[in-house]
């Protein structure tokens, strides 16, 4: 038979177990479920980095660049060429709209057509050029930290 403070524990226990799901629904309940569509009005475009031609543009769906976690839509006009690149962290995309032409370094050319999925590791530079049509727009979840560099030429 349980001792008087053995039961105490026991109910301190089973009331902790019992309110568990209530306060992690509680902490969630600052991370708002939204939703946006690539010509939604609500988003807030942005300039790329200075390397990349004007044209591009990125809009925050979710998150903050400065932290894990982000998720963004970046768009660029039909006829366009994104230069030699990379990021610290490995993206997830899928493409949105238009057509879009992405070589990773040592991979072959990978034609990204609306709704295909495609994964660039962390720090493997890459280049992309969206076919003439329509402007691309390619959803990327980022898991670190916005960054992007530039992959400067050789000198001769």
């Amino acid at each position: 038979m349980l001792k008087k403070t053995q039961k105490y524990h026991v109910v301190k226990l089973l009331v902790l177990f019992l309110m568990l799901p209530f306060l992690f629904i509680s902490m969630q309940a600052n991370d708002a479920a939204l939703t946006y569509s690539k010509d939604d009005k609500k988003l807030e475009w942005g300039p790329c980095p200075p390397f990349i031609p004007s044209g591009c543009q990125i809009a925050v769906l979710h998150g903050d660049p400065a932290k894990n976690n982000l998720d963004v839509f970046f768009k660029v006009p039909g006829n366009f060429a994104i230069p030699h690149h990379w990021h610290t962290s490995a993206e997830r995309m899928v493409l949105v709209s238009g057509k879009l032409k992405v070589t990773y370094d040592n991979h072959e050319t990978e034609l990204l057509e609306p709704g295909m999925y495609a994964y660039g590791p962390s720090k493997l530079a890459h280049t992309a050029f969206c076919e003439k049509g329509d402007p691309c727009v390619l959803f990327i979840a980022f898991e670190e930290p916005l960054d992007a560099f530039e992959v400067m030429k050789a000198a001769n």
